[in-house]
């Protein structure tokens, strides 16, 4: 498993009440943020899980108040689509748990896409990107979506690049003046993904019912909900891929969806070469859960019922299945109650996106 299951204290709680109050990074409110000790107080602050491993930034793209503004701004702004209509936020709606609410992403130009828009809850946490994962860091998969179906800035057929964009950024004096005071010179492909990753990584679920249940809240969940994680986390043993405070392992994991396709996504096995990982996905967390139907990486499965009655049942069977995983889950042998409770306890993992949409230059 990856360095990120093992929870730990994080030291310092790095929030500060005027760039929450400016920028409203933070995912959901509700409890006061702590003051800084000195020591950090001249320290860029940004949400963080209280209880969890600091967010690994790359010393190339360091957090700041002012990067992350300007990457907010351009994560909604629908002009760097290559088709003008569409932007980041466009694929990851707050009514949607961060999602588009399709079972199919539909990209720049109306194009439909393979695979499902995945959520952005606590995305600066992972560390590699995609269903796949096959994108090394958060700034490689900013420039991937946007010069790809996502965003269209192929620059083919008659689509812009996204040198092109970037030059039509450049004749934006809001854009103008922020590139140069921030990077010291105008936008580039590769600092427009710097800034957009620096806001995503403050996309952070820091105040979530289920963080305050981990954090031994226990009023956070209704008493259904508590039945329902004993469900979860004991009889069906979902922490087996759904770990943690992410609620994902960041793992890859063939549980059967779309194996009985003609022609099969062989999901990591494209980017890992091994034959193992044919039809894994990564884990994806259950935050957000009961607003981002539907579910899969496909699409393929329409309500949280049907996806708890495939996962209980041990999956659909496949040459690749991980039975290792799926076992506890359908040895349990879960009863209509207990399965109503899992449900129950999904629907409490819900965050508030109380993120402003900003004004554009």
């Amino acid at each position: 498993m990856l360095p990120f299951r093992l929870e730990r204290r994080h030291k310092t709680i790095l929030l500060l009440a005027t760039m929450v109050a400016t920028l409203g990074l933070i995912g959901c409110g509700g409890s006061e943020a702590p003051e800084p000790e000195a020591e950090t107080a001249e320290a860029p602050a940004f949400p963080q899980l209280a209880g969890y491993a600091e967010m690994e930034v790359p010393a190339t793209n360091p957090m700041t108040a002012e990067k992350v503004a300007l990457g907010k701004q351009l994560y909604y702004d629908k002009r760097l689509s290559g088709d003008g209509v569409r932007s980041c936020y466009g694929c990851h709606l707050k009514e949607n748990g961060l999602t588009d609410g399709k079972p199919l992403a539909i990209g720049a130009f109306d194009k439909t896409l393979t695979r499902s828009s995945p959520t952005m809850w606590n995305i600066g946490y992972h560390s590699a990107f995609y269903w796949d994962g096959r994108s090394p860091s958060l700034e490689k998969q900013v420039g991937g979506a946007w010069s790809g179906g996502n965003m269209g800035a192929t620059g083919k057929d008659g689509a812009p690049s996204m040198d092109d964009i970037c030059a039509n950024l450049n004749e934006i004096p809001g854009y103008k003046e922020q590139f140069n005071a921030i990077f010291g010179g105008d936008a580039t492909p590769d600092n427009v993904a710097m800034a957009v990753a620096s806001f995503m990584r403050t996309i952070v679920a820091a105040d979530s019912a289920w963080v305050r249940f981990r954090g031994g809240d226990d009023s956070a969940i209704s008493e259904q909900a508590k039945r329902g994680w004993a469900v979860f986390s004991e009889k069906a043993k979902c922490t087996n891929c759904h770990d943690g405070l992410l609620l994902t392992d960041l793992q890859y994991h063939n549980v059967g969806i779309g194996m009985d396709a003609a022609t099969p996504d062989v999901g990591r096995a494209k980017v890992s070469s091994d034959e193992k990982d044919t039809g894994a996905f990564k884990t994806p967390t259950l935050l957000d859960i009961s607003k981002s139907a539907p579910y899969m990486h496909d699409g393929s499965v329409a309500t949280l019922e049907e996806t708890v009655d495939i996962m209980t049942s041990g999956g659909k069977a496949n040459k690749w299945l991980d039975e290792k995983n799926l076992a506890d889950a359908k040895n349990a042998e879960l009863t209509d109650e207990d399965k109503a409770d899992l449900v129950a306890f999904l629907k409490a993992l819900d965050v508030d996106y109380t993120i402003m949409e900003p004004t554009l230059p």
